[in-house]
């Protein structure tokens, strides 16, 4: 159920206005979740009806539709007040669940690692707690006492102490786990290795261009939010640089402030990249308002300086559409500053460009010419000549070995700094 504007200034009011396309986004998002979706209704109004958002007359129309449809629940393309969700579900007879609710519920249900499980909970809590609603004085926790028998402390209220202790518990959970990526972060760069991270809307084919870069095995899935939890794996680049590429989780138009708010530990990679490779279903009809949106998104969470290249993906599918679509997007694509790149991710067409692409945009690390004195035991330093340098002469002194080698100036940094110069 969707609720479209009639005039502007309702918009600017009310927010974003409802559509065919946000209709059938909402659709793959209920699909997604296991739902099998029966019927569709979009109303046009002035403003949204305060005890029910859509207008008594529409109400009834859809309490009918579902009985005929023998509909078990009814998912709004808004997020509904406590008390028009439950004024609704009184009308309708059914349950009723809004966009933020279904997301919860897809994001609850493919969330695996633990700091997945805490932000999603997180996000659910936040989302619970205004929405509580207790059965009355009958409830009450009587006091103990001459003068005390008054009612207590309702059910209600000690169901709201409960979510916010649980809530602030899991803050500092939370908080625990973005100070553990910041010193795996410190770590990464000690080493000259940058970090890409893959953002775009979700379904756009992030997790299909991640494992063609790096030959990683994440779950590719056509479903909206198949991949939460980011995983990280090495990539090498033409010029023979090695950088690190992060996938994240998929934006969406709507996308819940307690979702952006939960997430911030993950979204931190995106802040603390290197270069963001926005990525874009150029076969998606709406992939223009996409792009939109997730650079709203990405100036929002703090990386509107993070440098981005535009990865216009699915050529295979977009036909004819692809030139046009490639020229407007690069000419008005949200903020990027490496350009626009057309590939598939599913076939590989163009994943060369891209490559040259990350090369060119990424901060050059000039090389040097450097004779190390290291003892010979130490197999981590040599691993690291090897992994990111190129070793000319080796020979041994003693008990140390004396390497020539070209290295980045970064590394040199860090073996000067170590005292392994000769």
């Amino acid at each position: 159920m969707g609720l479209e504007w009639k005039s502007r200034a309702a918009s600017a009011r009310w927010g974003p206005a409802g559509s065919e396309e946000s209709l059938d986004e909402l659709a793959e998002l209920a699909s997604s979740a296991g739902a099998d979706v029966v019927e569709r209704v979009l109303q046009s109004r002035d403003a949204p009806q305060a005890a029910t958002f859509i207008g008594p007359g529409k109400a009834a129309e859809l309490a009918a539709t579902v009985a005929a449809g023998e509909a078990d629940v009814v998912i709004f393309d808004r997020e509904l007040t406590p008390t028009q969700q439950r004024n609704l579900e009184k009308s309708i007879r059914t349950r009723v669940i809004d966009r933020t609710q279904l997301i919860l519920d897809i994001f609850a249900a493919r969330a695996r690692t633990r700091e997945g499980r805490l932000q999603v909970e997180l996000a659910q809590l936040n989302y619970l707690l205004p929405r509580l609603s207790g059965r009355g004085v009958e409830m009450s926790r009587l006091g103990g006492g001459i003068g005390t028998r008054g009612p207590g402390e309702t059910q209600l209220e000690t169901d709201r102490r409960r979510i916010a202790h649980r809530i602030q518990k899991i803050k500092l959970e939370l908080e625990s786990v973005r100070t553990g990526r910041a010193i795996n972060r410190r770590r990464r760069s000690a080493v000259p290795l940058a970090t890409l991270a893959l953002a775009g809307y979700t379904n756009a084919g992030k997790s299909t261009l991640f494992n063609r870069l790096t030959q990683a095995t994440v779950l590719a899935d056509a479903r909206l939010f198949a991949t939460l939890d980011p995983t990280v794996r090495p990539l090498l680049l033409p010029s023979h640089r090695r950088v690190l590429v992060s996938d994240t989780v998929g934006f969406i138009r709507n996308l819940p402030t307690t979702l952006v708010k939960a997430f911030r530990a993950t979204l931190e990679e995106i802040q603390e990249a290197a270069l963001v490779l926005h990525v874009v279903d150029m076969a998606s009809p709406s992939a223009t308002e996409q792009a939109a949106r997730v650079g709203e998104v990405l100036d929002e969470i703090g990386a509107a300086h993070v440098p981005r290249i535009l990865v216009l993906n699915k050529m295979d599918r977009a036909g004819a559409a692809a030139e046009p679509l490639v020229r407007r997007l690069s000419a008005t694509g949200p903020g990027q500053t490496g350009g626009a790149v057309a590939i598939s991710a599913l076939t590989g067409e163009g994943i060369g460009r891209l490559l040259d692409a990350i090369d060119a945009a990424l901060p050059v690390d000039p090389t040097l010419s450097v004779t190390l004195r290291i003892p010979a035991a130490d197999g981590a330093t040599l691993a690291l000549l090897h992994q990111f340098g190129r070793v000319i002469k080796t020979r041994y002194s003693g008990n140390h070995c004396v390497v020539e080698a070209t290295i980045p100036e970064s590394l040199e940094g860090r073996l000067r700094r170590a005292g392994k110069l000769a």
